[in-house]
């Protein structure tokens, strides 16, 4: 029976050694030197905000702080002091949550305007016991905007008496009128190194023998957060039963061996998609969560790329020195390119696994295209490859794919251009650029700039005409004109149109009116029974195909698209005013670009 009740009077490790003064707090000093200067020069502010994520010690800094301003000494007679002692009658009782002037509200159960008046018709009456009243509001960012509004002239001039400290992980949410009224106190993530002493010291005191390297694993997966990490330290004490070794951890949180995460890295850089299926299945296997798998994957690419830029960050994060080593070695081996492709895929893939209902073959399809493309020239290479040498990057890109022997691609002039016009060699250089839905885009030449306010003369031309409707902002009337109406005749002060049933009624007293606003001269726009020219929209469809076809037949398109099997065209866009085939014949006159869908080749834009 002793044995039982022992059990139902256990106490969890985030209970047990909660802080109860500022030495006990750990990783917070810029925060206690704060207070610690305005309790000692009585510049104590009427309101405090803590801020910071889950677990961090916002309401155990809350009550210490309630504690250090009513605290009274061993012997009743002490002042506000930044060492509460713990013994006085004040000290215990908020120790204990019994405190009847310390008074702890959460804002995510209590929101309303009627549970602010209760404070606010409370802070009229002075303290009972202690020297400030005190209230301590959790989670702020919960309250209702009614409730904030009802605050506010009371937080704004509370009498002397009282004082305000509130706490949100929601920093963001809370009214900046709030804000301005309290002293703010940003409490940072603890480090995984202050973690790991912590905890070592708690395993200690609790007398169970812990790794160092689980004591670190714990650390990282805590994310910064004191309580995360000793309710995972809680656990692995009961997983171990006084002895917890490192394969206990990782098989608790389900992680992957940070070795064996190097190994798949290796394997994947290296194109060896064999051997990265079977490492991800023995990891599986044992435990490991395909998620967790590819969020230490976009960790270690990560930490590689910082190795790459400054080697000295490899002693930032807590790993072995055989690891270092290794991760020193890869990153000198992968270029920035590289490693930004990966993450791209990664990141990509990650959300993949996520979401799929099977995500060990999600995962699986990830690390073939990962291993893909670690044979592809990067599009920085490979650009440069196509300037030299267009037959030349054919012959690499080919070759790194194992495919056959690459058909014979002529040189950039014999390919239709003149010399010194290249890809890449002047205005005209083809450039591959990262459109808003991230689609790459390799265009040729630079847009020629175009002025909205330049002032148009007289419309020669219906196209013209709807020209100067799009310029004028008339978007809809533009619309109107080009997918709904059919020329019949065109003379200047005269247009001949006919209608199809989608096109609005007032349509042709409209144009009328607006030419004759914009031009300054009389417009009759009459409708016809003539069946007309097509619209201008279908005229637009018919010429798209036709240059579709042409420019594939292009030599460096060509080059392109089999370079790149599979890719396609999928747009064409023109950027002049006249449309002209020099593209065609090698004379490329800045007016067309060209897409190519790019994303299963891991094409990035920054490359370029």
């Amino acid at each position: 029976m002793s044995e039982v009740l022992s059990d139902t009077h256990y106490r969890v490790l985030a209970r047990k050694y909660r802080p109860t003064n500022f030495d006990e707090l750990i990783g917070q000093e810029a925060m206690v030197r704060t207070l610690s200067n305005a309790i000692e020069t009585g510049r104590l502010a009427h309101a405090f905000i803590l801020t910071g994520v889950r677990g961090v010690g916002k309401t155990t800094t809350a009550r210490i702080i309630a504690k250090a301003l009513n605290c009274t000494g061993p012997d009743g007679q002490g002042g506000p002091t930044i060492t509460p002692c713990g013994v006085c009658e004040n000290c215990k009782a908020i120790a204990e949550s019994r405190h009847v002037d310390v008074m702890e509200m959460d804002a995510a159960s209590r929101t309303g305007v009627d549970d602010i008046r209760e404070i606010i018709d409370g802070v009229r009456y002075a303290s009972t016991n202690a020297r400030y009243k005190i209230y301590i509001i959790d989670e702020v960012h919960m309250l209702s905007r009614n409730a904030f509004n009802a605050l506010l002239k009371t937080l704004e001039e509370p009498p002397e008496h009282v004082k305000f400290i509130f706490a949100t992980t929601e920093i963001r949410k809370v009214p900046v009128t709030v804000l301005s009224r309290c002293q703010r106190f940003d409490l940072r993530r603890v480090s995984i190194e202050e973690l790991s002493r912590h905890f070592k010291t708690i395993a200690d005191k609790e007398g169970c023998e812990i790794e160092d390297v689980a004591l670190a694993m714990i650390a990282r997966a805590a994310e910064g957060s004191v309580r995360d990490g000793l309710s995972l330290l809680d656990q692995a004490f009961a997983h171990g039963a006084g002895k917890v070794t490192e394969e206990q951890v990782r098989d608790m949180l389900g992680l992957a061996d940070r070795a064996q995460i190097l190994d798949l890295y290796q394997a994947c850089m290296k194109g060896d998609v064999a051997a990265a299926l079977t490492m991800l299945r023995h990891q599986y296997d044992h435990g490991a969560d395909p998620v967790v798998i590819f969020q230490d994957m976009l960790e270690l690419t990560h930490w590689l790329t910082r190795l790459k830029v400054v080697p000295d960050a490899g002693e930032e994060v807590v790993t072995s020195e055989a690891e270092r080593k290794l991760g020193q070695d890869m990153a000198q081996a992968l270029s920035i390119p590289v490693l930004t492709r990966a993450w791209q895929m990664l990141l990509k893939g990650l959300e993949e696994v996520r979401l799929a209902p099977a995500p060990l073959l999600a995962a699986e399809m990830v690390l073939v295209r990962l291993t893909h493309v670690a044979n592809l020239p990067t599009p920085g290479d490979l650009v440069k490859q196509l300037k030299a040498n267009p037959h030349s990057a054919e012959q690499t890109a080919a070759g790194s794919q194992g495919s056959g022997p690459p058909s014979a691609t002529p040189s950039a002039q014999t390919a239709g251009f003149p010399a010194g016009t290249a890809p890449g060699s002047g205005p005209q250089a083809f450039r591959i650029i990262q459109g808003a839905t991230g689609q790459s885009t390799l265009c040729a030449g630079d847009p020629l700039p175009q002025s909205a306010d330049a002032p148009l003369p007289p419309p020669d031309s219906f196209e013209e005409v709807v020209r100067l409707f799009e310029e004028r902002q008339e978007a809809q009337i533009a619309f109107h004109l080009k997918e709904n109406t059919h020329l019949v005749s065109f003379d200047t002060g005269r247009i001949d149109i006919r209608l199809n049933n989608k096109a609005p009624r007032d349509l042709v007293s409209k144009v009328s009116e607006k030419l004759r606003e914009f031009t300054g001269q009389r417009w009759i726009v009459s409708l016809s029974q003539q069946r007309g020219e097509d619209s201008l929209y279908q005229k637009e469809l018919v010429e798209a195909q036709a240059l579709k076809e042409r420019l594939s037949q292009n030599p460096l398109v060509k080059t392109v698209l089999e370079t790149f099997p599979g890719a396609q065209i999928t747009d064409i866009r023109k950027k002049v005013e006249l449309f002209t085939p020099d593209l065609m014949d090698g004379t490329a006159d800045n007016d067309t670009e060209f897409m190519v869908d790019a994303e299963e080749f891991g094409l990035d834009a920054n490359d370029f």
